[in-house]
């Protein structure tokens, strides 16, 4: 009798186990908020969708999920719309989550952005925008953001607000010509951009070509090539976001 009281006492306890989905980086940290940075699965897209991401449970904070993170040049991000669709790399190194995921993270919850780099010389900055979405893929992936927060790198950001997703296969950006072909990268181009984080990477100033390297025009100008850069988002409560909008 007691053998079978303790397992059903135990039994709600398995099911919720089991049922824990979490839909982001923040959800891992609110189950468990002694979780260290590394590699995690969630589940943005439910049950039969996992997805390995990195979590950020160190910075600011930490609940960050990442998803575009660039460190040693080893990831080609010069790629077609069907890559940047879905996703690819090693997130345990560099990566890209990939727009339908992105899109299903920010669409679930309100989120910020913060962008963290650091240049050859040990340079390191960020920059914050109080809110980050994107629209779904019928509707170009289009860029939604939030006001700048200052952390050292200017906005760089503000200039893609609004702009379409654009790759060297899928041309969506307002320029006359093709930003994605010229600058060699994947981003929310206008025409053409203030950031091209996901250019050729290579060690500053190892390459010759101007504007095609990783960059963010308001910290080192748009011929720096950086060390590193890396995305992520947060979510943050309603009262936060709406405070934050006023």
């Amino acid at each position: 009798m007691k053998v079978f009281l303790l397992l059903s006492l135990l039994a709600p306890v398995a099911v919720l186990s089991q049922f824990y989905l979490p839909q982001d980086c923040d959800d891992i940290y609110q189950h468990d908020n002694t979780k260290p940075s590394g590699v995690y699965t969630i589940y943005p897209g439910g049950p039969t969708t996992p997805l390995h991401v990195y979590c950020d449970m160190n910075t600011d904070g930490g609940r960050w999920t990442v998803f575009q993170r660039r460190m040693d040049g080893t990831e080609n991000f010069y790629r077609p719309w069907a890559h940047y669709k879905s996703g690819f790399g090693n997130v345990a190194g560099e990566y890209w989550l990939g727009l339908d995921n992105i899109f299903l993270l920010t669409m679930r919850k309100k989120n910020e952005l913060r962008v963290d780099m650091e240049d050859f010389e040990g340079g390191k900055v960020y920059a914050k925008y109080t809110s980050f979405s994107i629209d779904p893929e019928n509707y170009g992936y289009t860029l939604r953001l939030g006001s700048y927060v200052d952390g050292g790198a200017g906005d760089s950001m503000s200039y893609s607000n609004g702009m379409k997703f654009s790759t060297y296969d899928k041309d969506q950006d307002t320029w006359g010509d093709h930003c994605a072909r010229r600058f060699m990268g994947g981003f929310w181009y206008g025409a053409c951009m203030h950031a091209n984080p996901n250019a050729l990477y290579a060690p500053h100033p190892a390459t010759s070509f101007t504007d095609v390297s990783v960059s963010w025009l308001h910290w080192k100008g748009a011929n720096y090539s950086l060390k590193s850069i890396t995305f992520k988002i947060r979510s943050v409560s309603d009262a936060v976001a709406v405070q934050e909008q006023e």
